[in-house]
């Protein structure tokens, strides 16, 4: 892989990790819903950088709608600053969600399945 391009994607996997803090804190209102809902297997990660329902109810769709605006709203500004994709961005960052994931909560496999980390 050319330099730059490896310098380009080491600094958009930091800006990932700055985001998935800052969606913890931007959700301060939702913070303790969101964990409560990873921690009950409602909701997890999936490899396209989202957050996905698994127990469906409206207050869980509501919930990740909202994660989901603010993330797409970051994926989008990362991308145009980075003069990516927004596929390459959502990848990048669905595989820093997943790696972040706590063991016993969900994420979603190859195959589209919710299993436990």
């Amino acid at each position: 892989m050319h330099k730059h391009i490896k310098s380009n994607l080491s600094k958009i996997l930091k800006q990932l990790s700055t985001l998935l803090l800052l969606s913890s804190l931007t959700f301060t209102a939702w913070a303790i819903s969101l964990e409560d809902a990873k921690q009950q297997g409602l909701v997890g990660e999936m490899p396209n950088g989202y957050l996905g329902v698994v127990v469906k109810s409206a207050a869980t769709k509501q919930l990740v709608d909202n994660v989901n605006k603010k993330r797409r709203s970051i994926y989008l500004d990362l991308a145009r600053k980075n003069k990516i994709t927004m596929a390459q961005v959502t990848a990048l960052a669905g595989q820093k969600a997943i790696a972040k994931t706590r063991p016993g909560h969900l994420i979603q496999n190859a195959a589209g399945q919710w299993v436990k980390k």
